[in-house]
């Protein structure tokens, strides 16, 4: 699979995730939010509580659930990403009370597509 090829099914799997968030009442905040080298997939608010979101997809193949692939160093990864958000944007911010790390595993292989979806995952 080509890197373009990659990056439409993980816009696809984002968009899906989009969907299925501002479904249940959440507002998406950004998209492909980058800050400096580290990136959000999704950032969203769920009242008064902002949600940093990362969307994995996996095929029928995949030794590992998507949730299962956010290994301890991409968990560091998104952590940081989200200590750099908070400092930069929410920390004054007197509507949210805090932030949260969710996960989302997408399998694009299956009709419709499933999403699992985990709040406060790490």
């Amino acid at each position: 699979m080509t890197a373009a090829e990659r990056r439409a099914l993980g816009q696809r799997a984002e968009g899906l995730v989009v969907a299925y968030l501002t479904s249940r009442g959440y507002e998406i905040v950004a998209r492909n939010l980058r800050l400096g080298a580290l990136e959000i997939d999704i950032v969203a608010r769920d009242g008064p509580v902002v949600a940093v979101v990362e969307v994995r997809t996996r095929g029928p193949t995949a030794l590992t659930t998507g949730i299962g692939s956010v290994l301890p160093k991409k968990r560091e990864r998104i952590r940081r990403a989200g200590e750099r958000l908070w400092q930069r944007r929410y920390r004054r911010d007197l509507s949210v009370e805090r932030l949260r790390f969710d996960v989302a595993s997408v399998r694009l292989d299956r009709e419709p597509p499933e999403i699992e979806y985990v709040v406060a995952a790490f």
